[in-house]
């Protein structure tokens, strides 16, 4: 599968943005998704998660409340919705895909996929 994000940009603290990842081919909808990001110097982190039917979800505790991860089987796409943004977001935001026989683990879930990362940044 491949995974393309986008939708990333500059915006001024407490602002927001939609971040999209479209994938590829015909077992999107048998794949747990993953949004995760890497800030500079800083390891890449689990930002939300959900699984293969949208059921369940995932958030890192610091972010919940202010990001709401969705996917639409139909169109093959994952979204992350990121309001009242602050400055510590700014990162590169990754989307990520398991493979199809996976089990759905919440912020164990394994990812096989990656996506080309979309910058964030936020400004103060």
């Amino acid at each position: 599968v491949q995974l393309q994000a986008s939708g990333g940009g500059l915006v001024q603290a407490g602002g927001s943005l939609r971040l999209s990842c479209a994938a590829s081919g015909r077992t999107f909808s048998r794949r747990h998704m993953g949004w995760f990001r890497q800030a500079p110097g800083k390891e890449r982190e689990l930002v939300a998660a959900i699984s293969n039917s949208g059921g369940s979800t995932y958030y890192a505790d610091s972010l919940k409340g202010r990001f709401t991860i969705s996917r639409d089987n139909a169109k093959n796409t994952l979204a992350l919705q990121m309001n009242n943004l602050k400055p510590e977001d700014t990162a590169v935001y990754y989307c990520s895909a398991s493979y199809e026989s996976n089990t759905w683990n919440g912020d164990r879930t394994v990812y096989n996929y990656w996506g080309q990362g979309t910058q964030v940044t936020v400004s103060s």
